[in-house]
């Protein structure tokens, strides 16, 4: 495994400039999220490191090499695909002996067996060795896709939304399954994706982008809690942050244009009054949407909650986070 560390990274399509001026260090055994929405240059960011696209200017690093100059076979990476990429016409176990055969390689037999056991066992296919992989189910199939980065034993792992065409039930137990594999294998990841609940509960950093630029970094703790901007603060949190005027609630600082107030940090009781609109009851938790001083927003109560839509409610801000007119944090 190996650090990645990108200096000044650009990269241009004509006169879009898709990665902008990217600095970025991924410590050796981290697990590192992209997030940000479609646009924003997550996935040109994977494989400029790749080497499937070129740098216009500044400098990638893998394990204190640069790597500019370097073919993607030379980068020693493996790369995830949302998409499946498997051999139809292949058994799982040939589908993941595959990278390990490549002439520059040169793995030994007994070393394909063992790699492509082990992995196997980790990924809980070994039963499906001998399957053809058109005969897997959609979670088993990006399993072996996942394993076929695995067995190779690179130096970073790269992984473009792997999850995303999976249903609901299926995301959640790779997402466990993926992150306990990292774990165990001390592995070097960097991992794109749009959804704030794979960011919060994988990750050991969050690298938020906006447009092609890194507008903030940090563990997935502190984005949440001391975004630098409002456009940081509504990519990590479910439901959103309520984004409201400065002034529908007293105190704010000068120069504070919105309050962002997570769903959690609204103090019932007291403060503004409001009306319920409406209620999702969830089973562990309950959101309740109140239309207060002409705007939508959304809290949390009680499971067991007496309230019913038409209701009052006051409510009042804590730990709350201002933003300026250009959206970002103030204080």
């Amino acid at each position: 495994m190996a650090e990645v560390i990108l200096q000044g990274a650009t990269k241009r399509f004509g006169s879009t400039v898709a990665v902008d001026d990217v600095s970025m260090e991924v410590a050796d055994g981290a697990f590192v999220v992209l997030l940000g929405p479609t646009g924003a240059g997550k996935t040109t960011m994977l494989r400029l490191i790749s080497g499937l696209e070129k740098l216009d200017s500044g400098d990638i690093r893998i394990g204190g090499r640069s790597v500019v100059g370097e073919t993607p076979a030379q980068r020693d990476v493996a790369m995830v695909f949302q998409q499946y990429s498997l051999y139809p016409h292949l058994t799982v176990r040939e589908n993941l002996e595959f990278p390990l055969r490549s002439p520059i390689l040169k793995t030994p037999e007994d070393q394909i067996r063992r790699k492509v056991g082990e992995v196997a066992e980790v990924l809980h296919i070994a039963h499906k060795l001998d399957n053809k992989a058109t005969a897997l189910s959609g979670g088993e199939m990006q399993r072996v896709s996942i394993g076929r980065a695995l067995v190779r034993d690179p130096a970073v792992h790269l992984m473009d939304e792997p999850l995303s065409s999976l249903d609901a039930k299926l995301r959640s137990g790779l997402r466990v399954e993926l992150k306990r594999i990292q774990s165990s294998l001390g592995a070097t990841m960097l991992y794109v994706t749009h959804d704030q609940i794979e960011a919060m509960t994988m990750a050991t950093h969050v690298g938020v982008l906006d447009h092609g630029r890194l507008v903030q970094f940090g563990t997935p703790r502190e984005i949440y809690e001391t975004p630098v901007s409002l456009y940081v603060a509504s990519r990590l949190g479910l439901p959103r942050i309520n984004a409201l005027p400065a002034d529908v609630f007293p105190g704010a600082p000068p120069g504070a244009r919105t309050i962002g107030l997570r769903p959690e940090h609204l103090v019932h009781g007291a403060g503004q009054e409001g009306e319920v609109t409406r209620i999702e009851q969830l089973g562990d938790q309950t959101r309740l949407h109140l239309r207060l001083a002409g705007h939508d927003i959304v809290t949390l109560t009680d499971v067991h909650t007496d309230l019913a839509p038409g209701d009052r409610l006051a409510v009042a801000p804590r730990n709350a986070l201002y933003f300026d007119a250009a959206g970002a944090r103030i204080g």
